[in-house]
């Protein structure tokens, strides 16, 4: 845990982390202050999750890449960029393997059974960039990014 943050705050930060944990049932994932190459969409984590949802790997991989694309295209507005993550968030990005084939619909979050996203929280994330930022508590689902504390 970080020795950059007052005992009042490290308090706080614990009796909140142990809500998410104990009462909300989220997986702890540790303080991720010193940890290379935080993203918005920690991959090993939502790749898991579409594994375990019956997903094959091109389509999950295919998926993943249209998700970022969409998260961080520089072209457009944060809004518009929020707009497109959110519609695929919703309802999910139609896929496909080959251009012989059917699409599929890869979806990052289980609307009907939320009981079976994994839900997950980190403290310190730091996430470098032009600025360095350092928010006390990420939240994620299925390891997208959903809120901050």
């Amino acid at each position: 845990m970080s020795d950059h943050i007052g005992k009042p705050e490290r308090a706080t930060q614990n009796r909140i982390v142990k809500l998410f944990k104990e009462e909300l049932g989220y997986t702890y994932l540790g303080d991720w202050q010193d940890r290379e190459d935080n993203r918005n969409i920690e991959e090993r984590l939502l790749t898991a999750y579409l594994r375990k949802s019956g997903y094959h790997n091109q389509l999950i991989t295919r998926a993943i890449h249209e998700l970022r694309t969409e998260a961080s295209n520089a072209n457009r507005s944060l809004y518009d960029n929020n707009k497109e993550v959110y519609f695929l968030l919703r309802y999910g990005s139609s896929v496909k393997v080959s251009a012989s084939e059917n699409a599929e619909t890869v979806k990052f979050i289980n609307w009907s059974n939320p009981e079976d996203n994994d839900f997950a929280i980190a403290e310190e994330v730091t996430l470098k960039g032009n600025q360095t930022r350092r928010p006390d508590l990420v939240l994620y689902i299925n390891g997208i990014v959903i809120g901050v504390i």
